[in-house]
């Protein structure tokens, strides 16, 4: 039986209202139009995900790939992770430095290993070994135009990140998610991205993929929850913004993304905005930054 198609991305909550982001619209609507072309060819969720996070990590336009900041060391440690509903294998890189798409190296560690997360030196080790491609030269290959995304004070866990969730024809979901983590973080600090449950899941009903303060997303295991309350019988609104609501009572702000296997879309966040795009089983395309 065929499924109607559906996805929904981010490009990072954290947008602020002085900015002007028309770049990252133009962007996120040509991601949308590529990856709808591969779902109506009978790509797989899981394809379709990691796709879509390699053209936002490679745009410049996030924080997360070409776009992403340094940390406090002035090193760039760059995390990702992914995670295929219909199987629940995922896989994840943390603190990975040199090499291109953190997202290939993450779906990498799922299928070509016993594991599901590799960190630091151990990453890069592996994906040299597996010939993904190289960095090189820093200076000239990081945009840093992420610089200035978030909306905090000094000292405090501002953030921006990618992420894509989809539902293919076969009635798959799967998500993806990539980060530089914090702007201005400790070496060695790994935030949500990388940890399945904190802020990447997806099983049979729900994919989702977190973007925000990763610390508090990690203590409520936000993106799995998301799952739960979806599989005890919440709608996939009323489970998406429980979680949002949970994170702001803490003390925390972001956002998240998720789909459901009927194609509800669902993307709350607290913050003052969230970069996404969507797919609709419908057809239709839109993209927004502000409006709720």
């Amino acid at each position: 039986m065929s499924h109607a198609p559906a996805l929904i991305l981010h490009g990072g909550a954290g947008a602020r209202r002085e900015r002007n982001y028309d770049a990252e619209v133009v962007h996120m609507r040509q991601v949308v139009e590529a990856m709808k072309a591969r779902l109506d060819a009978g790509a797989s969720a899981l394809d379709v995900a990691v796709e879509a996070v390699v053209m936002l990590e490679d745009s410049g336009l996030y924080v997360a790939g070409r776009g992403a900041s340094p940390n406090l060391a002035g090193a760039y440690e760059l995390d990702a992770s992914l995670m295929d509903g219909a199987t629940r294998k995922a896989g994840a890189v943390a603190a990975l430095q040199g090499f291109r798409n953190p997202v290939v190296a993450a779906r990498a560690v799922m299928d070509r290993t016993p594991h599901i997360m590799l960190a630091g030196e151990g990453a890069a080790l592996f994906a040299h070994d597996r010939g993904l491609e190289p960095i090189g030269d820093e200076a000239a290959w990081f945009t840093r135009a992420g610089q200035g995304e978030d909306n905090h004070p000094p000292g405090t866990l501002s953030h921006g990140t990618v992420g894509c969730c989809v539902l293919d024809i076969q009635g798959r979901l799967a998500a993806a998610t990539s980060t530089a983590g914090v702007f201005g973080k400790m070496p060695g600090r790994v935030g949500d991205t990388p940890i399945p449950a904190a802020g990447t899941w997806a099983d049979e009903r729900t994919a989702t993929s977190c973007t925000g303060q990763g610390e508090y997303f990690i203590r409520v295991a936000a993106a799995a929850q998301v799952g739960w309350r979806v599989e005890a019988g919440q709608p996939l609104a009323e489970a998406t913004q429980g979680v949002i609501d949970q994170i702001g009572g803490m003390g925390g702000d972001g956002g998240l993304i998720a789909l459901d296997r009927d194609g509800n879309i669902a993307a709350p966040f607290n913050s003052q905005g969230m970069k996404r795009a969507w797919l609709t089983t419908g057809g239709q395309i839109g993209v927004e930054v502000f409006g709720r």
